[in-house]
C-alpha cells in the first residue's frame, strides 16, 4: 500500500495521475499547505524540504522496513521502477523519459510557479517579474510543443515524462498561455485530459476544494520562509 502526503497542487496531481494509471492502491493523507499542515514534525519526519508531495511504501520491493520518498520526480521514478510501468525497458527510451521528466523539474515547474507567484499572490505586482516569467513559461511551451510535433507523446510512448509536465500545463490560461497558439502541444493535452486515470486523479482533488485558503495566511505560511524558519 502506498501513503500519499498530498494537496491539489500540480505536484500533487502528478503522484495521483501515476497511480490511477498504474492501478497501484493508495491512500490519500491531505496536508493542508494554506494551513500548515506542512510543517508538522511527523510531516517533516518523511519531507524534510516541507514540500508535497511525499509518500510512504509500505510494502517495498524487496519486502523490509516502509520507504519514504519526497521531491515529486524522484516519487515517480520510485512508482515507475517498482511497478515497471510508464518508464520505457530499453536504455534509449529511458533516457528520453528521464531527460524530460527533469527538464519538467528544472524548467517548467519552477518557472511556471514563479509565474504564478508574481501574478497571483505577490502583494505588489512587479512588471518585469511579471513579463520575465510569463515569457519563459511560454517559451517552455514551444519548447514542449516543437518536441510533441513529430511524437504523440514526451518520450514517444506515454511516460513519467508526460504526467510529471501536463499538471504544470493545466492552469496554462492563469499562466498568461493560449494553447491554440501551440497546436501540438494542444493535441497532446487534450489526449492526456481525457484519460480515464486522468479524469480519476483530478477527481481525488474534488473532496479538498472546499476547504478554501486565506490568502494571507497561506502567502504568510507558503512566501516567507527563510534559512531562520528551518533552523528554529
Amino acid at each position: 500500500m502506498i501513503e500519499l502526503y498530498y494537496w491539489t497542487t500540480p505536484n500533487g496531481h502528478k503522484i495521483t495521475m501515476f497511480l490511477e494509471e498504474a492501478e497501484l492502491p493508495y491512500t490519500i493523507v491531505p496536508i493542508n499547505i494554506g494551513a500548515g499542515d506542512q510543517f508538522k514534525p511527523e510531516f517533516l519526519k518523511i519531507s524534510p524540504n516541507n514540500r508535497i508531495p511525499a509518500i510512504v511504501d509500505h510494502e517495498p520491493t524487496g519486502g523490509g522496513d516502509p520507504i519514504s520518498v519526497f521531491e515529486s520526480g524522484a516519487i515517480l521514478l520510485y512508482l515507475a521502477e517498482k511497478t515497471g510501468k510508464l518508464i520505457p525497458a530499453d536504455l534509449r527510451g529511458r533516457v528520453e523519459a528521464l531527460q524530460w521528466l527533469f527538464w519538467q523539474m528544472g524548467g517548467l515547474g519552477p518557472m511556471a510557479g514563479q509565474n504564478h507567484h508574481f501574478n497571483q499572490y505577490a502583494p505588489e505586482k512587479i512588471p518585469y517579474a511579471i513579463d520575465r516569467y510569463v515569457n519563459e513559461t511560454g517559451r517552455l511551451y514551444a519548447v514542449l510543443n516543437q518536441r510533441l510535433a513529430d511524437r504523440e507523446f514526451v518520450a514517444g510512448e506515454y511516460s513519467i515524462a508526460d504526467i510529471a509536465a501536463y499538471p504544470w500545463i493545466v492552469p496554462y490560461d492563469r499562466q498568461g498561455q493560449k494553447l491554440e497558439g501551440f497546436p501540438h502541444l494542444k493535441r497532446w493535452f487534450e489526449a492526456i485530459q481525457s484519460r480515464s486515470a486522468t479524469i480519476r486523479a483530478y477527481e481525488q482533488a474534488d473532496a479538498f476544494k472546499t476547504q478554501q485558503m486565506d490568502l494571507e495566511k497561506s502567502r504568510s505560511l507558503l512566501f516567507n520562509q527563510s534559512a531562520t524558519t528551518v533552523q528554529k
